[in-house]
């Protein structure tokens, strides 16, 4: 079983990496709105979930940074928005804020991840974002 999860955590790791190095090499060639940065939550999040319901998650993540998608990318409650999935009947959510505190360039932190089972987004999840968002800036400080 630990081989299994040392596995999977390289390859959620893999996906992340070629993740950004797209967001690097793309970067100049498209016109991407913002970069996508994980918090620890986020990864664990992404580590538990199959290969395909993953690579459709970091797929939906890459597209939203150039299209304007309340389907990919929608406003939550204050400065709390979720990146949003569809695969095989489950809806997958990642909580993120934004970070414009670098003028150059303008960055989206993935907070932490659910499988939604309820139409409402839980209240509780909304919360933990929030206090993921204060402790990021916190200690960015």
């Amino acid at each position: 079983m630990r081989k299994l999860r040392e596995k999977s955590s390289q390859e959620v790791c893999f996906l992340i990496r070629k993740l950004i190095l797209l967001q690097k090499h793309l970067y100049l060639a498209m016109d991407y709105k913002f970069k996508v940065e994980f918090l620890e939550p986020a990864i664990e999040f992404l580590q538990g979930l199959d290969q395909k319901s993953r690579e459709k998650v970091l797929y939906n993540i890459w597209k939203s940074r150039s299209v304007i998608n309340n389907e990919l990318f929608k406003k939550l409650d204050g400065e709390i928005w979720e990146f949003r999935t569809l695969y095989n009947k489950q809806y997958l959510r990642l909580f993120a804020f934004w970070d414009k505190t670098d003028k150059l360039e303008t960055v989206v932190i993935s907070t932490h991840g659910i499988i939604k089972k309820t139409d409402k987004t839980p209240k509780v999840e909304i919360e933990r974002a929030e206090a993921l968002r204060i402790k990021y800036f916190n200690e960015k400080k």
